[in-house]
């Protein structure tokens, strides 16, 4: 009888032509388990929501990875495909305040010698957050080894920046010691 049913089920998804794996779910928002991003296979790493005065779902982001991992210094210092999904929850998300937030979670979360060496990239990056954020508006960052970190705002490609000890300070921003904990641990899978 399971024989039976399993080949009926793969008749199904024969004659369908396809199906997608969906590895997980936050407040709405379906993340599929793997993505192909610059020729390479990405596996869904982790996800977390993003919440402002304890109640307002402001973003709910998913990590991914060519090779899942647990660990933060590897996340953020490994020469792989990297890419953070977000899709915004809320109108409250001015270009300003999103623009301000990501200035100074740079800044605490990096040493004062690297903020000071790459002032101009990260102003460059925060300039390119210039559009409020609506429900369902979607800010996407893709690294690639070689090319650079991507930012994608609706679509739109902002720009790439191509330094890579820039690249890992972004990622330390959302994976590092000073990170958000509900953010690091749900992109961590923790």
């Amino acid at each position: 009888m399971i024989k039976k049913t399993l080949l009926t089920m793969a008749a199904l998804l024969l004659v369908s032509g396809s199906f997608s794996v969906y590895a997980g779910e936050l407040s709405g928002v379906t993340f599929p388990d793997e993505k192909v991003m610059a020729g390479k296979t990405l596996k869904l790493n982790g996800m977390a929501i993003r919440k402002a005065l304890v109640f307002i779902k402001v973003f709910v982001g998913g990590f991914y990875l060519e090779h899942p991992t647990t660990d933060a210094d590897e996340a953020i210092e490994s020469e792989q495909v990297k890419h953070f999904y977000l899709q915004y929850m809320t109108s409250k998300a001015t270009a300003k305040k999103i623009q301000e937030g990501f200035i100074e979670k740079m800044e605490d979360c990096n040493s004062p010698d690297l903020v000071q060496k790459h002032r101009a990239e990260i102003d460059q990056y925060a300039a390119w957050l210039d559009q409020d954020m609506k429900p369902g508006s979607i800010s996407e960052s893709l690294y690639v080894p070689g090319k650079g970190l991507t930012l994608t705002v609706n679509g739109v490609e902002k720009g790439t920046i191509e330094d890579v000890e820039f690249a890992q300070m972004y990622y330390r921003y959302s994976l590092g010691d000073k990170a958000d904990k509900k953010l690091r641990r749900g992109y961590l899978g923790l």
